[in-house]
């Protein structure tokens, strides 16, 4: 009983197999298409745009300007008025030193111009009174000459006196620390009391950085700096912000490669008005070295192989060979091969043949 079983089920399948072998070929392509179904893609309708090729670099964000304040005569300390994080102004009075000893320096050299100015005074109408009686012949040559070389003193007299307060006005000047431009404070490297010398070298009393523009150093290489220019527009990216992109511009390329690495020094220059750039981070700097308006192009993960795409011809995939243009990251320009409208394939289109079933599930924009 149970060999009649399997007699019976071999039977079967050999009656299938044989009507399966008897259909013509592209019914059993259809059946086998039917039993796994049509390709689910996304496409993409081609239509005129701008595209530009693009150089990519990574570069790190450095403060426009950075100065570190220290005063220019030695001294201690009095007071530091702003501390790190702090946003300055122009002028602003950020830390000074004890100038108790220059003040009394000052008002000594003060007291001496008085004094000088007070002789020099005497001196001049001396000079005067004996040009009268040199005329009335009233005065011998030895006492005008005598008279004369007072006049002289006095007035060097003078002169020294002036030139000593302006020393003491100048050491007071100094001795207060102010920004001299707009930024914000890094680092505070002392604190009251400290004594400070600028011969010493050091890192001075604070450090003072202008970040509402900064600037990227990136190291070009020779075939590339030959298409960047300056005053170029360039693109500033950082991983942080990865949906903003920041608008920047060339402002130096240098003409010679460093002896070390043959490569030329570029610099880009960012507004950054906000703040949000920091210094001492990355960012990647995009350049656009050559830019085609009106063209055909399309996203490059519908391009395979360099060679051809599959175009959505109803419910198949129809293979085209195309010609590249220029290309960036994102997008590569078709020069021949597709016509305006066509829907490309750029999800779905790998392991796919000429002739294969497709169900279109969005057109990505």
């Amino acid at each position: 009983m149970k060999r009649s079983l399997v007699e019976k089920i071999l039977t079967l399948v050999f009656a299938a197999l044989f009507i399966l072998s008897c259909q013509p070929p592209d019914s059993q392509e259809e059946a086998v298409e039917e039993s796994f179904g049509a390709a689910p893609v996304k496409v993409y309708k081609v239509k005129r745009q701008r595209i530009s090729e693009n150089l990519f670099y990574m570069g790190q964000i450095e403060a426009s300007k950075e100065i570190n304040i220290t005063p220019d005569v030695a001294g201690k300390i009095a007071s530091i008025y702003v501390e790190e994080g702090d946003r300055v102004q122009q002028g602003q009075l950020l830390a000074e030193l004890d100038t108790r000893a220059i003040c009394l320096q000052l008002d000594q050299a003060k007291a001496g111009v008085a004094v000088a100015e007070a002789n020099y005074n005497d001196a001049k109408r001396n000079v005067d009174r004996m040009d009268r009686l040199s005329r009335e012949n009233a005065v011998s040559e030895q006492q005008a000459e005598k008279i004369n070389l007072a006049f002289e003193a006095a007035e060097a007299q003078l002169q020294q006196a002036k030139a000593a307060s302006n020393l003491a006005n100048h050491q007071l000047e100094v001795s207060l620390m102010r920004a001299p431009f707009s930024g914000v404070i890094a680092a505070r490297s002392a604190d009251v009391g400290d004594m400070i010398n600028p011969m010493m070298g050091g890192a001075g009393v604070l450090t003072l950085l202008d970040f509402y523009r900064v600037k990227i150093g990136i190291d070009v290489s020779h075939q590339d700096v030959v298409r960047i220019t300056k005053g170029q527009p360039a693109l500033l990216k950082v991983s942080v912000f990865p949906d903003e992109i920041f608008n920047g511009q060339v402002s130096v390329v240098n003409l010679a490669a460093d002896n070390m690495t043959k490569k030329f020094r570029v610099e880009v220059q960012v507004n950054n008005p906000d703040l949000v750039l920091r210094p001492n981070t990355f960012g990647e700097v995009t350049f656009e070295v050559e830019i085609h308006e009106n063209v055909f192009a399309v996203p490059q993960k519908a391009v395979i192989d360099n060679k051809f795409v599959f175009v959505a011809d109803g419910d198949k995939a129809e293979k085209r060979d195309v010609v590249l243009g220029i290309q960036n990251a994102e997008m590569v320009e078709i020069v021949s091969g597709l016509v305006e409208g066509d829907l490309v394939i750029v999800e779905g289109n790998y392991s796919m043949d000429d002739g294969t079933r497709i169900e279109i599930k969005e057109v990505v924009q």
